[in-house]
């Protein structure tokens, strides 16, 4: 084909140089064959130059339409990242929020068990106080009566 085109840029033929005086035409039959040859390579070469011509702008349009397609899928990229990162941030601070709610509610679980823990404490050293102090109490009260006991024998052994 692009010998083709460069006959055609080679072999211009306008339509006066193609048709001949009439009274000519009839004159040579050769020259009339000649000339319907050379009309219809003109013919032909215009419609190879208004085929390529289709081809290129084809070509074009396929092009432009490329660069859009390709331009609407960065777009929806773009869309689909800045969605994502928008997601991530929102799931990120729910997370985090939800972190310190949990945070309070063991802080506030862990203050009502030390409380509870202090108050059991507290309630265990007041027992075992008054378990001490009721013994020693007990105690004194044997000793007592022990040595009242003792005083009475004595009493009578030294009496006797």
């Amino acid at each position: 084909m692009p010998t083709q085109k460069k006959k055609a840029k080679d072999v211009e033929v306008t339509p006066a140089e193609v048709e001949e005086p009439k009274e000519e035409r009839t004159a040579n039959p050769l020259d009339e064959v000649m000339s319907q040859a050379e009309r219809a390579y003109a013919a032909y070469m215009d419609a190879e130059r208004q085929v390529a011509k289709a081809y290129h702008e084809n070509e074009m349009q396929v092009a432009k339409a490329y660069r859009r397609a390709e331009q609407q899928s960065n777009r929806s990229y773009s869309n689909a990242v800045a969605k994502a990162s928008k997601d991530r941030e929102e799931a990120i601070a729910a997370a985090a929020g939800s972190r310190e709610m949990a945070v309070r509610q063991a802080e506030e679980e862990y203050k009502k068990a030390e409380q509870a823990a202090n108050r059991s404490y507290e309630a265990a050293i007041e027992r075992a106080a008054n378990t001490r102090d009721n013994s020693v109490e007990k105690a004194w009260q044997v000793r007592d009566e022990t040595i009242e006991q003792a005083w009475q024998i004595y009493s009578k052994i030294a009496k006797g």
